[in-house]
């Protein structure tokens, strides 16, 4: 069969039914439009950028991609034959997209410059200013100092701190929880609600309104237990990409600096 098919097509060629076109031709190209190659690197492009937006092209449906190379050079000669590869708008365009794609691979390449040492170290430096204690701490946070007061006075007649939280706390996060935190490391708060948490022991609130940047906090001590630190496996994709933006940022801070603008 296969020695038929290639029979026909030889005997079309030479009758004049099909352009005599190379076969090498087909075998660099996706296909011929009106006399023009479409290279198949287009395909393979365009499956990478597929891929790229989390839409990978399975071998079965390479018929497809086919077809939507095919399209868009069909599409793009007519675009041509209108003159519209003359005017400033597309040529504008065509300027912004060549540098959207140059300075993405110039930051790819920026961001794939961190080394599995460098991730090593820096989880090694967030490990040991981690180690100690969590704290599973609530708060209520009011404006005003004398709110904070009544708060701890009502605390200390037996109403409840989660119902306080959540009619009077001004922290949309936690108060509508009852003015949960959840487990945290003291280094996470700001010092002076740090302060006054390490001042308590489990199941104690704190005896007077402990004053921030924003507001007046009223701290309960849930619990206490010592700090629970990732293995480095498990953050490692986290702590690369952290590193990864950092970089990325100081070199664009540079080069911005470095460069006359006038």
């Amino acid at each position: 069969m296969k020695k038929q098919l290639l029979q026909t097509f030889a005997a079309a060629v030479l009758a004049g039914a099909l352009p005599a076109v190379p076969l090498v031709a087909f075998a660099q190209n996706a296909a011929i439009v009106n006399g023009k190659p479409v290279p198949k690197a287009r395909m393979d492009v365009l499956a990478a950028q597929l891929a790229a937006a989390g839409r990978p092209v399975p071998p079965e449906m390479q018929g497809q991609l086919r077809e939507e190379v095919v399209a868009r050079e069909i599409f793009m000669q007519e675009a041509q034959k209108q003159g519209l590869d003359a005017t400033d708008d597309y040529r504008n365009q065509l300027e912004l997209a060549r540098q959207a794609i140059l300075i993405r691979q110039l930051f790819e390449r920026k961001k794939n410059e961190v080394t599995d040492a460098e991730v090593q170290a820096e989880y090694d430096k967030v490990k040991a200013a981690s180690a100690g204690k969590e704290y599973k701490a609530r708060h209520i946070l009011v404006e005003k100092e004398d709110e904070a007061a009544k708060i701890i006075d009502a605390l200390k007649k037996g109403a409840k701190f989660e119902d306080l939280a959540k009619k009077q706390s001004k922290d949309p996060g936690s108060g509508a929880n009852g003015g949960d935190l959840d487990w945290a490391t003291p280094a996470s708060f700001v010092p002076e609600f740090s302060e006054g948490m390490l001042a308590l022991q489990k199941g104690q609130t704190s005896p007077k309104p402990v004053k921030s940047q924003f507001g007046y906090h009223v701290i309960r001590v849930d619990d206490i237990r010592e700090a629970k630190i990732p293995a480095f496996e498990e953050v490692k994709p986290q702590v690369l990409q952290q590193l990864q933006q950092q970089r990325l940022q100081k070199y664009q801070e540079d080069l911005r600096a470095k460069a006359k603008v006038e």
